[in-house]
C-alpha cells in the first residue's frame, strides 16, 4: 500500500475510532437512567473498556505509531463484545442500536487495520 493511501486509512480508522468513543461514553448516562441491565456493572463496565481502548487505537493511529496493530487487534475485538452487549438489552432502544452499530464500523476498521 503507497504511503499516502497508508496515512490515509489511518485517519479514516482514528476518526472511526474516535465515533464509537464518543458513543460509548454518551451511552454510559442514558443506561444509568434507564436502570436494570443497562445500569449494571457489566455493561457499564463495557462501554467504559470499549471507550478506553478505542481512545487508545485512536492515539496510536494518530500519531501513526507502529503499534497500531496491536491495539487494533485488541479494539475489534472489544468493540465486537461491546456491541453484542448493547444488541442483547437493547429492546428497541435507538441509542443502544445506534452505539452497536458505531461499534461494529469500529471493530471492522480496526481488523483491517489490525492485518
Amino acid at each position: 500500500m503507497p504511503a499516502t493511501e497508508l496515512v490515509s486509512e489511518l485517519e479514516k480508522c482514528a476518526h472511526i475510532c474516535h465515533e464509537c468513543e464518543d458513543a460509548c461514553l454518551g451511552l454510559i448516562p442514558h443506561g444509568l437512567a434507564r436502570g436494570g441491565a443497562h445500569a449494571g456493572d457489566e455493561h457499564i463496565g463495557m462501554l467504559i473498556d470499549c471507550a478506553v481502548i478505542c481512545n487508545a487505537s485512536h492515539s496510536f493511529l494518530h500519531r501513526r505509531s507502529l503499534m497500531h496493530r496491536e491495539t487494533c487487534r485488541a479494539c475489534a475485538a472489544i468493540c465486537e463484545a461491546c456491541a453484542e452487549d448493547c444488541e442483547r438489552i437493547a429492546h428497541g432502544d435507538a441509542l443502544m442500536t445506534r452505539c452497536a452499530e458505531a461499534c461494529r464500523r469500529c471493530a471492522e476498521s480496526c481488523r483491517r487495520m489490525s492485518s
